[in-house]
């Protein structure tokens, strides 16, 4: 089939077979697909949808549109990714614990646009740590420590880099189906022995809806695993942020006390992707055996270990694990005092990741550059009792009148009432195929 004849077909809602699918995503990619077809393509998938073999055919398009890394290593070649969310650091924590079980961990990631923060910004606020590799540099760093969190060059999935700009410029973001492929398209290239995916949901999240959530972990399994990665999904809740901070070095800061204590809700969730994905990979049999291996390396801090080996490898200080705190640029604290009496009743994860952005932290278009020292930190958890004047959290920036604007953003977004909220689980369900 000729590109116009996909379209037309896509057009009546037809089903189009998934070999011309396949050659359609990889010919966006060699350019033989103008970017007029491009944006009618991903206008008919918006509006009709694919079934679950041409959404298949289009990742493994886009995957073949590019470089596809294969790997000769003593062990599982793993991963996870995140759908996004505000105070989200998980893969800081869980790359280095999975390498330290033994697997490979090639992580391809990427960074924060909107409200949400991005795992490479965060890394970038360690100074020297660079995440642009060439492909033998990225083999060597997943080889010698067993992990590496890096960018995308440009010959990995080049059709989903181009298609993504037209679906931004056309209204086509949010479609199942694309949201689908693009993620996939990415993390297939990086040639995965299996993939564990952390949906979210709740106010702090990309996809807020529990049910659009659902279906979008329901597509990504189906899809990976159909293209030949085993693969299963947790939906986790993000009611509130993970980390007690949003902001790059105050999440960074946060990721290490958790190597240390063990504790919080990253740490709970990290345990959680991690142990499925052991399983999903068979390198344990048993969820209970792959939580325990991981718990033991977090508490006997061959994790934390990891991470500084992978910071070094990155071009960040030798000694980041053990001196961190003195590398990390934060901003100056200004307290968030609590305006009245009650228990946290909610909070607007959104508005909280938006305030951050205002403040420099985050960036509303791919080029703006990004403050690492500013944010927010010790914000208190839903169910908290507060009296009137207690603090509720801190920001960081570097100016009184920025401050007092953030302070008062805080105090609305974080909802105060009479009664204790019911606590939400933070695994709200487990997606396997």
């Amino acid at each position: 089939m000729q590109a116009r004849d996909v379209l037309f077909c896509l057009r009546e809602g037809r089903t189009v077979e998934p070999e011309a699918i396949n050659r359609f995503a990889k010919d966006i990619g060699n350019g033989r697909v103008t970017d007029a077809q491009a944006g009618a393509f991903a206008m008919a998938v918006c509006l009709h949808g694919l079934d679950d073999a041409g959404r298949v055919a289009l990742t493994l398009g886009m995957r073949d549109s590019g470089k596809v890394l294969s790997w000769d290593l003593p062990g599982k070649v793993i991963d996870k990714h995140s759908t996004g969310g505000v105070g989200d650091a998980v893969s800081l924590l869980l790359a280095p614990m999975l390498a330290a079980v033994g697997a490979f961990v090639p992580m391809i990631s990427g960074r924060g646009l909107g409200h949400t923060g991005g795992t490479l910004d965060k890394l970038e606020a360690i100074p020297g740590l660079r995440t642009h590799f060439s492909e033998v540099q990225f083999r060597s760093i997943v080889k010698a420590v067993g992990c590496a969190i890096v960018a995308p060059t440009p010959d990995i999935a080049p059709a989903d880099q181009r298609l993504y700009a037209v679906r931004d410029v056309t209204g086509t973001v949010r479609s199942t189906d694309l949201i689908t492929s693009s993620i996939l398209a990415k993390k297939l290239a990086a040639g995965l022995e299996a993939l564990v995916l952390d949906v979210k949901t709740g106010s702090g999240a990309v996809m807020q809806d529990l049910g659009v959530a659902r279906a979008l972990a329901q597509a990504l399994v189906r899809t990976s695993n159909g293209a030949g990665c085993p693969t299963s999904a947790i939906i986790t809740d993000m009611s509130q942020p993970l980390l007690p901070s949003i902001g790059n070095a105050l999440e960074i800061a946060d990721v290490m006390r958790a190597f240390d204590s063990g504790l919080g809700a990253l740490v709970e969730v990290a345990i959680e992707l991690g142990a499925q994905l052991l399983v999903q990979a068979n390198i344990f049999y048993t969820e209970k055996g792959a939580r325990d291996e991981l718990i033991k390396h977090l508490e006997d801090g061959s994790a934390k270990t990891k991470f500084g080996k992978m910071v070094a490898a990155q071009g960040g200080p030798e000694n980041f694990a053990e001196r961190w705190e003195d590398y990390l640029n934060i901003a100056p604290a200004y307290e968030v005092l609590a305006p009245i009496d009650g228990y946290v009743q909610a909070m607007d994860g959104t508005a909280l990741g938006q305030i951050v952005v205002d403040l420099g932290g985050g960036r509303q278009r791919e080029d703006d550059q990004i403050d690492h020292a500013v944010g927010l930190s010790g914000i208190v958890r839903l169910g908290t009792k507060l009296c009137c004047g207690q603090p509720m959290a801190s920001v960081h920036c570097h100016d009184t009148k920025s401050a007092d604007q953030a302070i008062h953003a805080v105090q609305l977004a974080i909802l105060l009432g009479p009664t204790v909220p019911v606590p939400k689980p933070l695994i709200l369900e487990r997606i396997t195929g």
